[in-house]
């Protein structure tokens, strides 16, 4: 997030410059959400933000990063959208202290978001005391997802722990097909990092490293396990899947819907691929949470923001989208077939579908599940740290004692 920090030098007077538009509750929505399943999803919400009396302007960017920086960069300029997204986490903290997104705490009071958002969700949308972003959604960053019909074809079942997970990728390789479908890019590599650690430390590990910082976690043989873990997953994609680097994370997920590929470790949005292409949980593929049995789950998110641009009748736009987006029927409508699960808990779970199901029960319970590590490290760390499991993965000149030694000096160095 180092281009943020270059609007510390004047952007919060550029944007309060901007002149007002003339149309009321006409809302630009800046969005990385361009897959089938995501645009599938994002238009429940502009469907409903039109039909409350409002015009939604889509601004949809392929690409996490490049809508992050393309957010940025119109902030910079003065000329930013009414509304953007970010992830839940802690990466849009220096916008808010650079003055530039207005506070929606006008919205929170009316609809007693202090009491709706889970805890770990509300105190990242809230910066002194004041909330300044919207959360839409709670996602399991932590799933396997399957193909069924290529599991029986194997003659395996779901795996339930590691061995059971490397005894079927071998059956499936056998039977010629890829046992795994990953992306080869740097935040899939993390994710799957973090998936691992998942499943052998749990939420005890996981806290005393990144929510403590406890460096003591890095020596541990529970740690050692897991990058000997993430070892071999690594090595079984490349010896079988030669077009995993560089592959999107829905070009994988349409592997396993395809046919060409078993499983695959990805977050719940991946569900929103499975619902595009019309395929039925439990007929056509399968889902467990936390990719093992009992496995802490790892929660994240998305939220939008809302800049300043001096305009009135802006802010009444971004007003009616920060309601229409939380209205419970609303909130059904787009995690349905986003993936996702609401963010507020007194919906009619019921409309959920099976996976949702589980995910809603595991995010209502504290002691099973976790943050992304997005919430409770810094940008900075968080990059440095994906950098060291994408330099992992991708060489072969690093053993696995050098990923611990390099993770621990990037704790050390980065605040």
């Amino acid at each position: 997030m180092k281009l943020i920090k270059t609007l510390l030098a004047g952007v919060a007077v550029a944007a309060v410059a901007m002149p007002a538009l003339a149309d009321t509750k006409k809302a630009e929505v800046l969005h990385w959400w361009t897959s089938s399943g995501e645009a599938a999803a994002i238009k429940q919400f502009a469907e409903a933000y039109n039909a409350a009396g409002g015009e939604w302007i889509d601004s949809g960017v392929g690409g996490t990063d490049m809508a992050k920086s393309m957010l940025t960069n119109r902030l910079m300029g003065g000329n930013p959208p009414q509304v953007g997204q970010f992830n839940t986490s802690r990466e849009f903290e220096e916008l808010i202290d650079a003055g530039v997104l207005n506070n929606i705490d006008a919205e929170a009071e009316a609809g007693n978001w202090g009491e709706l958002f889970p805890p770990i969700i509300d105190n990242l949308v809230k910066r002194n005391g004041h909330y300044y972003a919207l959360p839409v959604n709670i996602h399991g960053s932590n799933w396997l997802w399957y193909n069924i019909d290529l599991l029986e074809q194997a003659g395996v079942e779901p795996p339930s722990d590691w061995d059971s997970f490397f005894a079927a990728a071998e059956k499936l390789q056998e039977a010629g097909i890829v046992p795994l479908a990953l992306g080869g890019q740097a935040w899939q590599e993390r994710l799957t990092f973090n998936a691992v650690l998942l499943t052998i430390g749990g939420q005890d590990l996981y806290l005393r490293l990144f929510q403590d910082r406890d460096l003591s976690a890095l020596e541990s043989d529970e740690m050692k396990q897991v990058v000997s873990t993430y070892t071999r997953l690594r090595d079984l994609v490349r010896a079988t899947d030669s077009g995993s680097p560089g592959r999107s994370w829905n070009d994988a997920t349409n592997m396993v819907i395809s046919g060409k590929a078993a499983m695959q470790i990805m977050g719940d949005w991946a569900k929103g691929e499975f619902i595009a292409a019309e395929k039925e949980i439990g007929k056509d593929y399968g889902c467990v949470p936390a990719v093992l049995p009992g496995s802490t789950y790892m929660i994240s998110g998305d939220v939008f923001v809302f800049p300043k641009t001096g305009s009135d009748a802006d802010r009444e736009a971004q007003s009616l989208m920060a309601t229409t987006m939380l209205d419970p029927k609303v909130q059904v409508a787009f995690n349905n077939v986003k993936g996702s699960v609401p963010v507020r808990p007194d919906v009619d779970a019921s409309q959920m579908d099976a996976c949702g199901q589980q995910a809603i029960k595991l995010t209502s319970d504290a002691k099973v599940h976790v943050g992304s590590t997005s919430m409770y490290i810094s940008p900075d760390l968080a990059g440095a740290l994906q950098d060291i499991y994408t330099e992992y993965w991708n060489s072969e000149g690093m053993s696995e004692e050098d990923v611990l030694s390099l993770m621990n000096s990037a704790f050390k160095s980065i605040d």
